[in-house]
């Protein structure tokens, strides 16, 4: 049978023209090495205004996680928004697959395209490993930092501790890398505090088949890479002024990783609890987080505590 139309890949179409709309090209860059990075960025750059770089996790390509955000953003910044590695356009022939061999590409990337100056950096769930990477690892690169769900501070025998839904690795990979209806309806109701109900097969099995099978076991390998062997007194500590932005019911992170990071950058960041809210805080939360990201990248509004919103 033919397949005359697809729901995800129109609506990718529709993201597109919106990027496009908003101010943004598309633009692929080769790094030399095996590796390509895809990047969205400014039609027009102003050296009147800062940078600012929003990092996407799991899930489907950057368009995706950050439509909403663009044009209040892009009025005030020269945005850009990249692919990592194994999402979107952007791959690499190379073995590695940790989050600083991430950072270091999107920081690569960025010098390619001319930005040598420092940036505000945006990451949410696993882009927020990366961005804690990139702050880590080019201290002089990154200007404020915000963290949306992301358990950088988890340790390998957090999952063995019964902190997370699942039980291994493995379950998380079936889950974050659904392949099945059942399997991304389970991702769907432990990302959301609210998740829609009665999502019919054929539109899961067709959002499967546009964003969820190619780089399958490359993606595996990310989430790999980022649970094995890790520790938290091998954290790296970090200077820039950074704000921890998490769903108050996140099942995928529990809120507990946030007050631990918190705890490990004491006075130098804020953490911030939205209510009624899930793990994707982007998607269930747009306008709250949008206000939070105004605040502290706008406003310059930093109060180095704690609230809930």
């Amino acid at each position: 049978m033919v397949r005359c139309f697809s729901f995800t890949a129109t609506r990718d179409s529709c993201f597109r023209y919106s990027f496009s709309h908003a101010g943004l090209r598309s633009s692929t860059t080769d790094l030399g090495d095996g590796t390509v990075m895809h990047v969205w960025v400014p039609k027009s750059r102003s050296e009147s205004k800062p940078t600012l770089v929003l990092i996407h996790g799991f899930g489907a390509n950057a368009m995706w996680q950050w439509n909403d955000f663009l044009s209040p953003l892009i009025s005030r910044f020269n945005v850009y928004v990249p692919d990592l590695l194994f999402f979107g356009d952007s791959y690499t022939t190379r073995p590695e697959r940790s989050e600083q061999f991430q950072a270091q590409c999107v920081i690569r990337v960025m010098e390619a395209l001319g930005v040598v100056t420092a940036m505000n950096v945006v990451g949410i769930s696993y882009g927020g490993f990366v961005g804690y990477s990139m702050a880590a690892q080019f201290k002089e690169r990154v200007e404020k930092l915000v963290l949306c769900c992301a358990g950088v501070c988890l340790e390998e025998k957090d999952m063995e501790d019964g902190m997370f839904k699942v039980k291994s690795v493995d379950e998380a990979v079936d889950i974050l890398l659904p392949q099945t209806p059942d399997k991304l309806r389970e991702l769907m109701k432990i990302s959301f505090y609210k998740p829609t109900q009665r999502v019919p097969s054929c539109f899961l099995n067709d959002f499967i088949r546009v964003m969820c099978t190619e780089y399958f076991q490359e993606r595996k390998e990310l989430i790999l890479a980022l649970h094995k062997d890790r520790k938290f007194s091998d954290l790296p500590n970090i200077a820039q002024p950074t704000v921890i932005i998490w769903g108050e019911h996140d099942q995928i992170f529990p809120l507990e990783l946030g007050y631990r990071l918190k705890r490990h950058l004491g006075d130098n960041a804020e953490l911030v609890i939205i209510k009624n809210a899930g793990h994707a805080i982007n998607a269930e939360k747009p306008k709250e987080l949008y206000k939070h990201l105004k605040s502290v990248l706008v406003s310059g509004n930093y109060s180095n505590g704690c609230k809930k919103d």
